[in-house]
């Protein structure tokens, strides 16, 4: 792999090849674990995003070092900005989100933290990309959907509520660190992006515990067995192999693929930790879904490739 290919523009649509749609189809699976898994973690949050991120750099670098050298040559610090802000993002995701997962049902919060490509569409609307209204329709039944979602979690508890809020602040952040990671792979391969994302993701994480006190090791044999589990599944067959396709199906089809996730991880949960969301809920749920589904499908317009002049 002599270098990476020019990655599609953040608010593009480009129909998947059958190889894309496998990779993805694989990275469903493996993220839909990611918060049932998650749950079940006795231990901090911060010590679990540390430990997985940890992970992934370093079972990746090999694959940069023995395989995508040449890659590497011509490089300069500037050339690893960007995969540097999507790491910071990233932490920022994780900081967020996790915490919700046991605040609220792993459902509302998979649902809200899934609607990373409605900020992906404002923030190609804040670029001066005109939206069309198909767009602005999915956007308003996505905070309609999400509105029930909350409505409900108010009457279990604030805490849910508070949940809610985390997992839309954690999509808000995947947001920026899926356009900051497109940006990024114009001149990176996959691997060595992802080294470097994750690697600043633990780093950020790593000082995020040490300010809070929270400490890294001294786990029970369970958990270690829970974090390699959701390194395995999210980290490496979820992200890695999401960022994978970034660069030439852009982040908006990854956005609607990874819509997926809100009935695979519903029923994961069912499974392993047989929770079932309020019933009132699944309304707002299924708003958001078709919410974000609204926006991808209006991105594919060629209206939204047209900057406001």
């Amino acid at each position: 792999m002599s270098t990476a290919a020019p990655a599609a523009p953040a608010w593009a649509v480009t129909r998947p090849g059958g190889r894309d749609v496998g990779i993805m189809a694989v990275a469903i699976a493996g993220v839909s674990f990611s918060g049932p898994l998650t749950a079940l973690v006795a231990t901090s949050v911060l010590a679990l995003a540390f430990w997985r991120n940890a992970a992934g750099a370093v079972l990746l670098l090999p694959v940069v070092l023995l395989r995508e050298r040449a890659t590497l040559t011509g490089l300069r610090p500037r050339h690893l900005a960007s995969s540097v802000v999507a790491g910071l993002f990233l932490a920022a995701h994780f900081a967020a989100w996790l915490p919700s997962l046991s605040m609220t049902t792993v459902a509302a919060s998979t649902a809200l933290v899934t609607t990373t490509p409605i900020w992906t569409a404002l923030a190609a609307r804040f670029a001066g990309v005109r939206l069309p209204g198909t767009v602005w329709g999915g956007l308003v039944l996505a905070v309609l959907g999400a509105a029930m979602i909350a409505g409900v979690d108010v009457t279990v508890s604030w805490r849910a509520l508070a949940g809610d809020g985390l997992a839309l602040l954690g999509a808000i952040c995947a947001a920026g660190y899926m356009l900051a990671g497109a940006r990024a792979r114009e001149r990176l391969t996959t691997s060595a992006y992802a080294v470097v994302c994750y690697a600043t993701c633990a780093v950020a994480i790593a000082v995020a515990a040490a300010v809070v006190g929270v400490p890294l090791t001294g786990f029970s044999a369970r958990d270690w067995w829970l974090i390699a589990a959701i390194t395995g599944c999210a980290q490496l067959l979820g992200h890695t192999l999401l960022n994978l396709v970034l660069s030439t199906v852009g982040p908006t089809v990854v956005g609607l693929a990874i819509l997926l996730e809100v009935p695979g991880a519903l029923l994961v949960a069912l499974v392993l930790l047989q929770q079932v969301p309020p019933l009132l809920a699944l309304p707002g749920m299924i708003a958001v879904v078709l919410g974000v589904a609204l926006v991808i499908r209006g991105s594919s317009s060629p209206t939204v490739t047209e900057p406001i002049t």
